[in-house]
């Protein structure tokens, strides 16, 4: 009798010691999958890419823009079964409008300078990370659009971006612009489809090239620009911010004829014959110093919403890059079976939300360019090249941002002979900048030790299961067997 009391004894200690063991290895497994998000967080915040990962070997022979068949699951988790969600879009029409901007100063400059430099249709494609990862293959880990400077990659000095080609029609901006590129998440096999920062990472589906960008710099609402130092570099938004939180988020989705409606962290529905825009403010103040900085940001920095900048930095032209998309609001019913989900590419953990929107930037005007930017801006004109949608030599208009639409592939490349085309017009009334977008807000640093608490919850279950493992074996302690 005593034996099998014994027995009974050592089998529940085990069992109970068993229970525990399982509680306390789950509450690693979360508080370890905390620390690990914690860890891609705080990791190389920022973005901006570099060198080519689209490799045509990968390719096996397919061909890249073989369509296949869709691969969404059901609740619409995209191409590669890690986002986009259904829940990642809104219908554009159902955002309120946002107030009109505050007036301008009678001492503000009210000019703006428009660079053509295409939509990449030459598929100059790339996932290195040139400013943050400089050096580094496959920093970004998802593909960028570039436009502008025709060398940028992760191993491109300052040197080498002064010496390389652009795709700009005033061969004096060799300034390199990018962004992720946005997909089609309809099943095809892109030529990334087994590339580093492509379909090994999960940004899956055909890169769709842009029906229009444009790139133009507007002045400060209080007062006179000065000029940008040559090499600035200027990262807007956050890649990690559905990680990080919003602290840095800069995301703007919206339609057009809808720009007085924004969206920052879903990617809109447009309703028929609207286009999806994605329009970018970048910060328009500089520290005077300083073409970089550790944290890629504390160099520059937004105007407040009055259109000051902090003390000690200067205002500086700010560039407002709107990027146009020519794609079908996907049928979320069917998860986007039908017609297809879009989704911008990101780092694996980030799913494609579009609150990791974000733009980079490095200026490489040279250095007449440049006065002539600030002069046009602080003097009240429309200047610079315009172009439609492949960038191609403008027709010259008076409306700030207009542009003619052109046949695609004609963009003018680095060392053709086709000459600027140049533009002066009359004072514009405003630039064609949408409402909602034209007073950037003040935007806080984040410490980079601090973890927002809504990701903090993970860790906080597994402490409770582990307390909860610990009573039960106290009570077992004291259960007669």
């Amino acid at each position: 009798m005593a034996r099998t009391t014994r027995r009974r004894r050592t089998g529940a200690r085990r069992a109970t010691f068993a229970a525990v063991a399982l509680m306390l290895s789950g509450a690693g497994l979360v508080a370890a999958n905390a620390a690990n998000v914690y860890a891609s967080a705080t990791e190389g915040r920022g973005d901006g890419p570099g060198a080519d990962t689209t490799d045509q070997s990968q390719s096996q022979g397919q061909n890249p823009s073989q369509s296949q068949s869709h691969t969404q699951h059901p609740s619409g988790a995209g191409q590669a079964g890690n986002g986009p969600v259904v829940s990642d879009y809104a219908n554009i029409t159902s955002v309120e409008p946002r107030l009109p901007n505050p007036p301008q100063q009678a001492d503000a400059s009210r000019g703006t300078f428009t660079s053509d430099c295409g939509v990449d249709a030459g598929g100059l494609f790339n996932s290195d990370n040139v400013i943050v990862a400089p050096g580094v293959s496959n920093g970004a880990h998802h593909v960028h659009d570039y436009v502008g400077n025709q060398g940028t990659n992760a191993f491109a000095s300052d040197d080498d971006l002064a010496k390389a080609g652009t795709s700009c029609t005033d061969r004096g901006d060799k300034s390199s612009y990018y962004w992720p590129v946005l997909r089609l998440q309809n099943g095809t096999q892109e030529r990334d489809a087994r590339s580093p920062g492509g379909g090994t990472e999960g940004n899956a589906g055909r890169i769709v090239t842009p029906k229009q960008v444009t790139l133009t710099f507007v002045g400060n609402p209080r007062g006179k620009v000065t000029a940008m130092p040559r090499f600035l570099r200027i990262i807007t938004g956050d890649a990690k911010a559905f990680v990080n939180g919003p602290g840095n988020a800069n995301a703007s989705w919206s339609c057009t004829g809808y720009e007085d409606r924004q969206l920052t962290d879903k990617y809109p529905l447009c309703p028929p014959g609207s286009d999806v825009v994605r329009t970018f403010r970048f910060q328009s103040c500089w520290d005077g110093r300083n073409t970089d900085s550790a944290n890629h940001r504390t160099h520059v920095a937004f105007t407040a919403p009055d259109g000051s900048c902090p003390p000690g930095f200067r205002a500086i032209p700010q560039l407002v890059q709107r990027i146009v998309y020519d794609v079908s609001a996907p049928s979320l019913t069917d998860g986007g079976h039908t017609v297809p989900l879009f989704a911008i590419d990101s780092f694996p953990e980030q799913l494609h939300k579009p609150v990791t929107d974000h733009g980079d930037f490095i200026d490489v005007f040279d250095d007449n360019l440049m006065r002539e930017m600030v002069d046009c801006i602080n003097s009240g004109r429309a200047c610079g090249s315009r172009g439609g949608a492949s960038g191609t030599t403008p027709t010259p208009t008076a409306t700030p941002g207009a542009g003619t639409t052109v046949a695609a592939g004609e963009l003018p490349r680095a060392g053709t002979s086709t000459p600027p085309a140049r533009i002066e017009a009359a004072p514009p009334v405003s630039p064609t900048i949408p409402p909602a977008l034209a007073q950037p807000r003040l935007t806080a640093a984040r410490d980079g030790s601090v973890l927002s608490g809504v990701h903090l919850w993970p860790a906080a279950l597994g402490t409770l299961l582990a307390l909860s493992g610990l009573i039960m074996y106290l009570r077992a302690r004291r259960l007669p067997y």
